[in-house]
C-alpha cells in the first residue's frame, strides 16, 4: 500500500523530495521519543484502574504498528521539508537574478561607450544561467523527444537570438520574468491544493482492533469486516462501522463541512474520518478501509484532475497546432522581408522574428485555464463539494433541467407513523406487528418507521421468503401466513380488494393471506432548504426544475407545492424514472448547450444518475451506488448546496473566458506592433510574462470567493 503522503504526491503532481535516510532515520528516533513522552504523561493523568486496563490493551505488538504510522507522518513532513527547501532555492536564485539583472542595466548604461562595456556580458549571462537553465534544459529534453514545439523551445530560441544580436537584457528580462511567473503559479497551485489537498488529512493512520478485553493498534488496511475496533476521545474512527458500546459526539466536519457535533450511540453508524470527542466507542467494522466514505472521497478527488473540459481540451489542441504555426510565421518575418523590401536588413528584421517567438508563446492559455478550473474544484471542495472533473464544472455552468428525486432529496427521508387504520377485525397492535415483521429485513426508511412505531423486537426467525417488489413492495411468509406490504399498485397487481386508494401522504397498504388488514399512513418531513434551492435555481436562470419520484399522486402532488417545481412525475419504477428523464432531455433545443441534471441519494437513484449529464449525489457518504454513479457530490444533505454548485461553475467559467479573451487580444496587437517594429523585447516580455500573471491572479480570486447561499 502507498502512504498517505505518497498518494498525495502522485495525486497533486508535486515533485517527490526526500530526506537522506540517515536524516529520516533521526527524525523518526525524535518523534518515536516525543510520542513516548506525550504517552507516559498521559498515563500519569489516568485513575490507576484505566492505566492497568490501558497498559494490558497497548501491550500486543503496539510498537510495530505505532512505528509505521509515524515513519510515514515523518516521510510526508519530510517531503513537504523538500518541497519548501526547493521553492526557497528558486526564490533565491531568482531574486539573485534580479539582482544581477539590475546591475546589468547600471553597467551597460554607464560603460556603453567605455571600452569596459565587455563587462555586462558575464552579468547579464550569469543572471540568463540561472533563471534559463530550467527553461533550456526542458527544451533540449523535449527536442530530444520529438516534442520540440512549445513554448520552452519558443523562449529558447527567441532569448539565445536576443543574446546573439546583442540584446542581453531582453533576453535576461524574458527568462527572468518567467521565473517569476513560475513562482506565482506555483503559489497559486498550492493554494488550490491545500484546499483539495486537506482532505487528504482526514485517513486515519492506526486502528484498535479489539481482541477479547485487549486491544492492539494494527493499520487499519488490516482489519477485517464483523470486527470490533475501540475509538478512544480525540480519535479519528478509523472505519467505516455502527457502534455497539459506548455515546459520544462525533465531529463529521471533515467529512461534510458542518461543524455542528453529531451524537452517536448502540445501533449508530459512524464513519471512516470522524473525530470521537467525548466517550470511549465501539464500532463494529461494516466495510473494509478501501470501501470506507473517506476512500471513496480521496478517490474522487484524485480523479478529478484527468477529466478535461472541453475547454481544456480545445486549449491543448489549439497549442498543438498554433505554436508551428507561430514558429514559421516567425521565420518568414526573418527572411523574407530582407529578401523582397528594399533597404530591409537581416538583422532588424531577425529582431522583429523574435520577439514575435516571445509574444506568441501560450503560457498565459495552457496554464491559467487548467489552473482556473482547479481553483473551481477547490473552491467547491471547500463548500462540501466534490466535483469528479473539470468537464463537469462546464456541465454545470450550462444547466437548463434539474430533476430531483423526492425521499431523501427534498425530503428527510425521516418518516413517522401518522395514522393506522384496520379493516376485517384486524387490531391495531396486530397490523402493526405484521407489517414489522414484513419489514424486518428491508432498509427503506419506511420500513425503519414501520419498526419503530411497533416498538418491540421483531421475531425474525419466522419470517421467510421474504422477496422485495421493486417500486410496489415487499412480500414474505410470516408463521405460515403469507403478508404482503407495499403500496396501493401492490394491492392492484396481487387483485386485493381493498379501499381508501387515494389518501394523503405515503400509505402502506397490509394484506394477510390475501385479505387487506388495514393500511399505515406515514409521513415525511420536507428539508428546511429545498424550496430556496429550488428558487435558487430559477434565479440561476435553470428553465426547468422537475420531480420524479416512487411516491404516490397525492404525496408528490404536496411536496411539489411545497417546494415549488414545475412538474412532478409520481409512482415511477426505477426503470421508468430513467424513461422518463430520457422524455425530458429530448425537449432541450440545444442539447449540447442545455444541460440536464439529477439529484438522487439513494441506490435505486444510481441508473438515473448515471444516465443525466451531471449526475448529483446528495449526501455522499455512505451511499455506495450512487456515489459511484454521480459525476457531483454534495457531502451533505443540503439540496441548496446544489446552487453553491452552478455559482462556482459559472464563476470559474467566467474566469476561464475572461483569460482567454484577455489573453488573445493582447498577444494579437502586441504581434502586429512587433511585426510593423512598434514593439520591442520589452513589451514581448508583458504581452508574455505579464499577460501570463494576470491570468494566474485572475484565476486565483475563485479559491477567496464566498459562493454560499446567503
Amino acid at each position: 500500500m502507498q502512504s498517505r503522503r505518497g498518494k498525495e504526491r502522485m495525486v497533486l503532481g508535486m515533485p517527490e523530495l526526500t530526506m537522506s535516510p540517515k536524516d529520516r532515520a533521526t527524525l523518526h528516533r525524535k518523534h518515536d521519543s516525543i510520542e513516548r513522552n506525550h504517552q507516559d504523561d498521559a498515563r500519569r493523568d489516568e485513575p490507576h484502574g484505566q492505566q492497568t486496563q490501558r497498559t494490558r490493551m497497548e501491550a500486543r505488538g503496539p510498537a510495530q504498528a505505532a512505528a509505521k504510522a509515524q515513519r510515514e507522518r515523518a516521510d510526508g513532513r519530510s517531503a513537504e521539508d523538500g518541497r519548501a527547501a526547493a521553492v526557497r532555492k528558486e526564490l533565491a536564485m531568482t531574486v539573485l537574478a534580479g539582482v544581477l539583472f539590475i546591475a546589468g542595466l547600471v553597467a551597460q548604461h554607464a560603460l556603453r561607450h567605455s571600452v569596459y562595456r565587455i563587462v555586462e556580458y558575464p552579468i547579464f549571462l550569469s543572471a540568463y544561467v540561472l533563471v534559463g537553465t530550467k527553461v533550456v534544459r526542458s527544451a533540449v529534453r523535449n527536442l530530444v523527444r520529438g516534442e520540440f514545439l512549445d513554448e520552452t523551445f519558443l523562449m529558447t530560441v527567441a532569448t539565445i537570438g536576443a543574446i546573439v544580436i546583442h540584446q542581453l537584457p531582453e533576453a535576461v528580462a524574458v527568462m527572468l520574468f518567467y521565473a517569476v511567473g513560475e513562482l506565482l503559479q506555483d503559489a497559486a497551485l498550492d493554494r488550490s491544493r491545500r484546499a483539495i489537498g486537506a482532505l487528504l488529512d482526514i485517513r486515519p493512520d492506526v486502528a484498535r482492533l479489539k481482541t477479547g478485553d485487549e486491544a492492539r493498534l494494527v493499520r487499519p488496511e488490516e482489519v477485517e469486516v464483523g470486527q470490533v475496533v475501540m475509538v478512544w476521545p480525540g480519535e479519528r474512527i478509523p472505519l467505516d462501522g455502527d457502534v455497539v458500546a459506548g455515546s459520544s459526539f462525533v465531529d463529521a466536519s471533515a467529512l461534510t463541512g458542518e461543524p455542528t457535533p453529531i451524537s452517536v450511540g448502540p445501533g449508530k453508524e459512524v464513519l471512516a474520518g470522524m473525530v470521537n470527542q467525548d466517550g470511549t466507542l465501539e464500532v463494529r467494522v461494516r466495510r473494509r478501509a478501501a470501501e470506507s466514505a473517506v476512500s471513496r472521497i480521496l478517490s474522487l478527488v484524485e480523479n478529478a484532475a484527468v477529466r478535461k473540459s472541453p475547454t481544456e481540451r480545445f486549449i491543448t489542441k489549439f497549442a498543438r497546432y498554433y505554436t508551428p504555426a507561430i514558429t514559421l510565421a516567425a521565420l518568414g518575418v526573418a527572411l523574407v522581408p530582407p529578401l523582397v523590401l528594399p533597404g530591409a536588413t537581416f538583422g532588424t528584421w531577425a529582431y522583429r522574428a523574435l520577439v514575435l517567438l516571445v509574444i506568441s508563446c501560450p503560457c498565459a492559455l495552457v496554464i491559467s485555464i487548467p489552473l482556473g478550473y482547479f481553483g473551481g474544484i477547490g473552491s467547491a471542495s471547500r463548500h462540501g463539494i466534490l466535483v469528479k472533473g473539470a468537464n463537469y464544472l462546464d456541465a454545470l455552468a450550462s444547466l437548463h433541467t434539474v430533476a430531483f428525486d423526492k425521499t431523501g432529496t427534498l425530503t428527510k427521508g425521516v418518516f413517522r407513523v401518522t395514522e393506522v387504520s384496520v379493516r376485517n377485525g384486524y387490531s391495531r397492535d396486530e397490523l402493526l406487528e405484521v407489517a414489522a415483521m414484513a419489514e424486518a429485513n428491508s432498509a427503506h426508511p419506511i420500513a425503519k418507521s414501520i419498526l419503530e412505531a411497533y416498538g418491540k423486537p421483531v421475531q425474525t426467525h419466522l419470517v421467510r421468503d421474504y422477496r422485495e417488489i421493486s417500486g410496489h413492495g415487499v412480500q414474505a411468509s410470516v408463521d405460515g401466513r403469507e403478508i404482503l406490504a407495499g403500496n396501493d399498485r401492490l394491492m392492484h397487481m396481487e387483485n386485493i380488494d381493498h379501499d381508501s386508494c387515494d389518501l394523503e401522504g405515503t400509505a402502506v397498504y397490509v394484506a394477510v393471506n390475501r385479505v387487506f388488514a388495514g393500511y399505515i399512513v406515514i409521513s415525511d418531513e420536507l428539508r428546511p432548504d429545498a424550496a430556496l434551492a429550488v428558487a435558487g435555481l430559477r434565479e440561476l436562470g435553470v428553465k426547468k426544475t422537475v420531480m420524479l419520484t416512487g411516491d404516490d399522486e397525492s404525496t408528490a402532488r404536496a411536496v411539489a407545492k411545497l417546494t415549488g417545481v414545475d412538474a412532478y412525475f409520481s409512482e415511477l419504477l426505477p426503470e421508468e424514472k430513467v424513461a422518463r428523464l430520457e422524455e425530458i432531455s429530448l425537449e432541450a433545443t440545444r442539447p449540447r448547450r442545455q444541460k440536464l441534471a439529477f439529484v438522487g441519494d439513494g441506490i435505486n437513484d444510481a441508473p438515473v444518475i448515471a444516465r443525466a449529464d451531471v449526475g448529483i449525489a446528495m449526501g455522499g457518504l455512505g451511499r455506495d451506488a450512487a456515489v459511484e454513479a454521480a459525476d457531483v457530490v454534495i457531502m451533505n444533505d443540503e439540496p441548496s448546496k446544489l446552487v453553491v454548485a452552478v455559482r462556482i461553475a459559472r464563476g470559474t467559467r467566467a474566469v476561464v473566458l475572461q483569460n482567454i479573451a484577455f489573453a488573445l487580444s493582447v498577444k494579437t496587437a502586441f504581434v502586429l506592433l512587433g511585426v510593423v517594429g512598434v514593439a520591442t523585447m520589452w513589451e514581448a516580455v508583458f504581452a508574455d510574462v505579464g499577460v501570463a500573471l494576470i491570468a494566474i491572479l485572475n484565476a486565483t480570486r475563485l479559491l477567496g470567493r464566498d459562493f454560499a447561499v446567503k
